[in-house]
């Protein structure tokens, strides 16, 4: 949680979850708990390997640190 007073600290983690809750939670329907956590783990795959970000110039989390861990 944030310090008080200091609503940063969580914006990375709240812009997250409401992507997740956007893109996951509210589209699907889930029969069990075990199924919930298995489109959690698939939805945590995709958004890491697959999901282009426009503010990493077009290309997914992975490639980004991969490639920040070359460069230094």
């Amino acid at each position: 949680m944030s310090r008080k007073g200091n609503c940063l600290d969580n914006s990375v983690m709240e812009n997250f979850f409401g992507l997740l809750k956007s893109e996951l939670l509210y589209l699907e329907k889930f029969d069990s708990y075990e199924d919930f956590i298995s489109k959690l783990k698939d939805y945590m795959d995709y958004y890491n390997t697959k999901c282009i970000k426009l503010k990493l110039k077009g290309i997914s989390l992975v490639e980004y640190r991969t490639h920040s861990l070359k460069v230094a």
